[in-house]
């Protein structure tokens, strides 16, 4: 069965079962409100409607400065992200900075979901909103970190509505996304209209869900991440070997 972003986001929260959660761009707090662990919610502009049943730390700030903190995820239990959410600006060269502040944060066995990635069409995508439903053109971030991040996982994920996607195996300790960022930036942001690749419309790429969330990896997955074993990117990699979802696919040709 086809799954909305909270239906999705639920299933992650049931199968990742984090220790600590973040999440930019709260907005009304229908996605916060999933969260039973300490959690970190940052946005400027937050309306939460929701109920909300954690040990919440809300930050009324935007994510460039609630990073540029001293200590900024000092709310938490340990300064590490076991499941973050990036629903921010709906920019590229946003999206591409929160999760360079995100992964910071992260170890290999953290899983980084961003939101708005599968545009349904031009107008959608563009970086001046002038539609309804809008998702801009976060979805050059997932071909710059294909481009020079082949060491992570990352998936566009077929949800209903935008279209999601998932990133495994962070590295806090990589910095080639700082170091070429200017270069990303200058290549990414165009004037409208966006030149969206064809995978991206018909979402060639796109994996189901429920083959994402049902997945028999998760358990292994959480028992190294929690008894903070000696592991290796190579032990959580060699989980997913026999996952098809998560097999290498060719990475298309930079299209900014």
């Amino acid at each position: 069965m086809s799954k909305n972003r909270h239906e999705f986001l639920a299933a992650l929260h049931a199968v990742v079962r984090p220790r600590t959660y973040l999440e930019i761009g709260v907005n009304d707090g229908r996605s916060l409100a999933l969260s039973r662990v300490p959690t970190i919610g940052i946005d400027p502009a937050f309306k939460v409607t929701s109920e909300i049943r954690t040990d919440l730390h809300l930050a009324r700030s935007t994510s460039d400065e609630f990073f540029g903190r001293r200590d900024p995820l000092a709310h938490l239990p340990m300064p590490l992200l076991d499941l973050a959410f990036i629903d921010g600006m709906h920019l590229s060269d946003f999206t591409l900075r929160d999760f360079m502040n995100v992964e910071r944060y992260c170890a290999p066995g953290s899983v980084i979901v961003f939101d708005d990635m599968l545009s349904r069409n031009i107008d959608e995508a563009a970086r001046l909103r002038h539609t309804g439903p809008w998702t801009g053109d976060v979805y050059k971030v997932l071909t710059a970190l294909r481009e020079l991040r082949p060491d992570l996982v990352t998936l566009e994920v077929d949800t209903v509505g935008s279209g999601m996607a998932v990133v495994l195996l962070p590295d806090p300790s990589s910095r080639v996304l700082h170091d070429n960022y200017d270069r990303l930036v200058a290549e990414m942001v165009s004037p409208d209209p966006q030149d969206v690749p064809l995978e991206v419309l018909t979402r060639s790429r796109a994996v189901d869900p429920d083959a994402i969330v049902n997945s028999s990896i998760w358990p292994m997955w959480v028992h190294l991440r929690d008894r903070h074993l000696p592991t290796t990117r190579r032990r959580y990699r060699a989980l997913l070997a026999d996952q098809p979802w998560a097999r290498p696919r060719p990475v298309p040709a930079p299209s900014f």
